[in-house]
């Protein structure tokens, strides 16, 4: 197999459209200057995300000036964003809250990423976290009929459990789980079938892979627990990326594609893409090579304590559901 970086995106605003770029630098928080800011949903106290604001798919956002090294939580750079009729407006801006309120159709306010110790606009109530697990906001989150199975979150670890019923988002980032997203062109072909390629501005990936490997199919689902080199960056794949129904949303150039959830579920059970933590900061470029070490075959200890974690998760999902978070 060989691979290389077509892409690299950076989305300064939480669901809105970003920006392409030709370089990213990449530390342990995540890419740098990503998803710095965020619309807050002023009646349900809440980081709104276009699973329940889908007009903001509609908005697309850029930075007024490169962001500085210092940029990141609690020190936020000025960001451009272009609404839906095409009109611009600053977060600097006193009208910029009015603007959004007026395409989100409620009343929302632009929020910069507080300092890292801030968890203030992240944490979530017990309310919300009930409200959040209900089955019905997860079909709707899903875009899931009454009839269709929830999905399978046994691929979350414990961490990652606790951190979505404990938060909107990850204190110190914006991000919905994990600090890199990975997609290779691979799977948007092998996911549209005869069909052209799904556009990548769907799944809203950081690095947009080119892999060539005989037989198609979705490489990167080969690479979680693998350690990948991506230009200077090291990063640990930690799960394959669930996808919710943004990927059906409307955006600039992109009508929506109902159709794109049944066709998920059935080629993928829901899932493209990966999800990577950081273990190498550095710089990558376009063009730059991509390296997968993938981890050696599990033996039978390994499958079977693979197997328990698995279980374990499940199980701990069922309390969560049962207890905290539908307060049974």
């Amino acid at each position: 197999m060989t691979a290389s970086v077509v892409q690299l995106w950076r989305f300064p605003v939480k669901s809105m459209a970003g920006t392409p770029v030709d370089r990213l630098r990449i530390d342990r928080r995540g890419v740098h200057a990503d998803r710095l800011w965020a619309v807050r949903d002023v009646e349900r106290d809440i980081t709104a995300s276009a699973r329940k604001v889908p007009a903001l798919l509609g908005c697309s956002a850029r930075y007024a000036a490169e962001p500085g090294p210092d940029a990141g939580p609690g020190n936020a750079p000025e960001v451009i964003i272009t609404l839906p009729d095409g009109t611009e407006v600053s977060s600097a801006d006193p009208g910029v809250d009015a603007a959004l309120s007026a395409v989100a159709d409620r009343e929302v306010r632009l929020t910069s990423l507080p300092a890292a110790d801030d968890v203030s606009l992240h944490r979530l109530s017990i309310r919300q976290s009930r409200a959040g697990f209900a089955p019905s906001e997860v079909r709707s989150d899903f875009g899931l009929s009454d009839t269709e199975a929830l999905p399978d979150t046994s691929v979350f670890s414990t961490r990652q459990m606790l951190t979505l019923a404990r938060f909107a988002t990850p204190p110190g980032t914006f991000v919905d789980l994990s600090p890199v997203h990975l997609l290779s062109t691979t799977s948007l072909a092998s996911l549209a079938g005869e069909g052209l390629p799904y556009d990548v501005r769907r799944f809203r990936p950081n690095v947009l892979v080119d892999v060539t490997q005989p037989g198609g199919g979705y490489p990167e689902s080969g690479w979680v627990g693998a350690e990948v080199t991506v230009g200077a960056v090291t990063v640990r794949v930690t799960n394959p990326t669930i996808r919710c129904v943004v990927p059906t949303r409307a955006q600039p150039g992109l009508p929506p594609d109902r159709a794109l959830t049944r066709r998920l579920a059935q080629a993928t059970d829901r899932f493209l893409g990966v999800y990577a933590d950081v273990t190498g900061p550095g710089v990558v470029q376009v063009g730059d090579p991509v390296q997968v070490d993938v981890p050696a075959p599990a033996g039978v200890w390994r499958r079977t304590a693979s197997a328990a974690g698995q279980a374990t998760m499940r199980g701990l999902q069922s309390v969560l559901e049962a207890t905290l978070l539908r307060g049974r």
